[in-house]
């Protein structure tokens, strides 16, 4: 398999996206952030000093995925159309659960739109609870699907 960011001499490069068509994109991700249980209470009750840990994280999230072109070096800037990241209580963890949705008109897909919103929103639940519990673990930051683009659809295994 020939890695579309290398060149022929292996070094990193910005894939040249010009002559795509320009299609609709879309990404969902997902992640995880388990606490403690008496840390996951005080998120619940919101009692976290910072404030409402998670619309603090739904907004950073969102900012994190217009951003991404200035964090990851190789993608491109994509001008979205739509992100909604929400993220909700997860008792069974305990913790906090992160999904994120991206949406452009592009040449170019979404996907890292999708995970640096899940990443960022975990981390920002991560620096608003620390004082409560720094032995958080952040976890299962993955793709659930995208669609558009030369590639076609995908869709992570339910048994994943």
């Amino acid at each position: 398999m020939k890695l579309s960011h290398v060149d022929a001499a292996g070094r990193a490069r910005m894939v040249d996206v010009g002559d795509k068509p320009l299609t609709v994109r879309t990404a969902v991700a997902e992640g995880t952030i388990r606490m403690s249980r008496d840390a996951f209470r005080l998120v619940a009750d919101q009692q976290v000093a910072k404030g409402d840990v998670l619309a603090v994280s739904e907004v950073a999230g969102t900012l994190a995925a217009k951003r991404t072109a200035e964090l990851i070096p190789l993608c491109h800037p994509v001008g979205l159309d739509h992100v909604e990241v929400e993220a909700s209580l997860d008792e069974s963890l305990p913790g906090v659960r992160v999904r994120a949705a991206a949406k452009a008109v592009g040449r170019t897909g979404v996907e890292m739109e999708a995970l640096t919103a899940v990443s960022v929103a975990l981390l920002t639940v991560y620096d608003m609870v620390k004082g409560a519990d720094r032995s958080m673990e952040i976890d299962k930051v993955r793709l659930l699907e995208k669609a558009g683009g030369s590639h076609g659809d995908w869709r992570r295994d339910t048994a994943d």
